[in-house]
């Protein structure tokens, strides 16, 4: 009997690899980052503001969640590529950045910020979100060192959700699901 056990255990690992908590048609599981938080750069000077994830409905999003690692960085560059090539209307759409910088390489903290507050200089109108204490990615069950990648309609419900990289056939979904989601608005 227990080595059937171990055998029904070791056969299901990879199915419990990738799990999160994102529930298709339901809000994301509430969480709150007060340390950092949302950063703002206005007048040449970055600030941070306590967020919570009840910010997230008023427009169709995708939320990215991301370990503080360049590896994590590009495991769904494709996806944000195809984002931008999509030129989403900005008044209906945007993108929330989540960067996890508890899960970063010892050492790197600093390269990481100064990475996030590049983006946003570059990217004003997206929501770049620096946690420094992992609160987002143990709210929403997701992986060490991951990527994780949320449509979110304009009601704040999921429509997608994956933590891994996404596959190219993903990412064609992904950018219609928006233009679907974007023509409902």
């Amino acid at each position: 009997m227990t080595s059937r056990l171990l055998l029904i255990v070791t056969l299901m690992l990879p199915f419990a690899a990738h799990a999160h908590n994102f529930i298709t048609g339901q809000r994301v599981t509430p969480v709150g980052i007060a340390d950092k938080g949302e950063l703002f750069y206005q007048h040449d000077e970055f600030s941070y503001k306590n967020w919570n994830s009840a910010q997230l409905p008023g427009k169709v999003r995708v939320v990215q969640h991301i370990a503080g690692r360049s590896s994590s960085k590009v495991m769904n560059a494709a996806v944000v590529e195809a984002i931008k090539a999509a030129h989403l209307p900005r008044e209906r759409y945007q993108t929330t950045t989540i960067v996890n910088t508890d899960d970063a390489i010892p050492g790197t903290g600093m390269f990481v910020r100064s990475s996030i507050e590049s983006n946003k200089k570059q990217f004003p109108w997206s929501q770049f979100i620096v946690d420094d204490k992992g609160t987002a990615k143990k709210a929403w069950g997701l992986e060490d060192g991951g990527s994780a990648i949320v449509v979110l309609d304009a009601a704040g419900k999921v429509r997608f959700a994956k933590d891994g990289a996404l596959t190219q056939q993903e990412v064609k979904q992904v950018v219609a699901l928006l233009h679907q989601l974007l023509q409902a608005s």
